[in-house]
């Protein structure tokens, strides 16, 4: 697996994803290493070993434009020694170097989480590097799989690749009681509105708090992300709680924390304008509380009719549609129909199974290629 930050991690989506699904196939008896990056300095504290997984090192920058970049490239090289059967890369900026392990007749998989490209925080050279990271996952992959029927269709339509579509799944789990939560910040059942995300641009919490300083309503406006030093985003996003006592910036959380953010919320409102499949969507969703979303169709397919919407970027509208729900009755929602909607078509286990029939079709298929040479 390469692409991800470091597992165990719940730094952003793909992280999840790599670690769940991981730790499923290697608990099936299956060999899996996790490629993660190394900034040194205290490093001899990264694991090894994770639940069965082996965890490589790969050494890159802390924060720089080339962190990324650098990892990829030594990343790739390294797995071409590593006698794998498969090579699976994660995200479009790690995918262009897919065409180093498929030159030599490697099997290699590419799932694109979204298209990274079409992010704000990019610049011009950035920007076209991750097209041809696309490009590339479109042409060196053996298997393309996107997590959404519309990037699905944008591989066909763009680069006339077939793409399989193999949704993330979640862990669907009782609903803990708001006891840390409540020690901590003081924060009570149907108390609250959630944003759960990386404080970046794209995710349009910038529109959710005008929206939210315009809504007359004592529930409090909790934002829970890394408030990462020295980004400007995350300083705006600063300046503009601080003008507003009821909002509460958490910082990075996870574990029972978490869990209890999700579960006992009034409403967790998504308003992104870019997304590949919300894990915190997923998990607002799995616990069955009233889910807003901006209606890109990532957020759309997701949510398959149990999330309220609201056009992309419309801050009007987004309070509008955030008042009406904090209106409703409560018992108008069906929370046992979304969790058991959750449960069938999210499930992590399906999506192993799915995934180690595309690993065995690759195989396969080199096999065969290297028999005809």
């Amino acid at each position: 697996m390469i692409g991800h930050k470091r597992v165990p991690s719940r730094e952003g989506g793909i992280e999840i994803v790599v670690e769940e699904l991981s730790v499923r196939l290697a608990a099936m008896g299956h060999q899996v290493d996790c490629y993660n990056r190394w900034h040194g300095g205290g490093g001899n504290k990264m694991p090894r070993e994770y639940k069965g997984i082996r965890l490589i090192r790969i050494p890159t920058f802390r924060r720089t434009a080339l962190n990324a970049f650098v990892y990829s490239v030594l990343a790739a090289v390294r797995a071409v020694f590593g006698g794998y059967d498969v090579i699976h890369f994660h995200a479009e900026g790690p995918g262009a170097m897919a065409f180093i392990p498929r030159l030599l007749g490697i099997p290699v998989v590419v799932t694109i989480h979204g298209l990274d490209w079409q992010r704000v925080k990019w610049g011009g050279f950035a920007t076209r590097y991750l097209r041809w990271g696309e490009r590339n996952s479109a042409r060196y992959s053996d298997a393309l799989l996107v997590l959404s029927i519309g990037n699905r269709r944008y591989f066909k339509d763009i680069y006339n690749r077939k793409a399989i579509y193999i949704p993330n799944g979640v862990n669907v789990k009782p609903s803990p009681q708001p006891v840390e939560i409540g020690r901590v910040w003081g924060l009570e059942r149907n108390g609250y509105i959630l944003f759960l995300a990386r404080l970046v641009p794209e995710k349009g919490l910038h529109n959710l708090i005008d929206a939210y300083k315009m809504t007359d309503t004592d529930k409090r406006l909790v934002i829970a992300g890394e408030l990462t030093r020295n980004d400007a985003y995350v300083k705006k996003i600063r300046d503009m709680a601080q003008e507003d006592s009821r909002i509460l910036l958490t910082g990075f959380v996870q574990g029972r924390v978490l869990e209890e953010l999700l579960a006992n919320c009034s409403v967790y409102v998504l308003p992104s304008d870019v997304e590949g499949m919300s894990i915190s969507l997923l998990e607002a969703l799995s616990y069955g509380v009233r889910c807003l979303v901006s209606d890109i169709e990532e957020n759309l397919d997701t949510a398959a009719g149990f999330a309220s919407s609201f056009p992309r970027g419309d801050v009007p509208m987004l309070k509008q549609r955030l008042e009406g729900l904090l209106k409703q009755d409560e018992g108008v929602h069906d929370s046992v129909g979304q969790i058991e909607f959750v449960r069938s078509r999210y499930n992590w286990d399906s999506a192993v199974e799915q995934l180690l029939c595309v690993y065995e079709d690759v195989r396969k298929k080199g096999k065969e290629e290297d028999r005809t040479q």
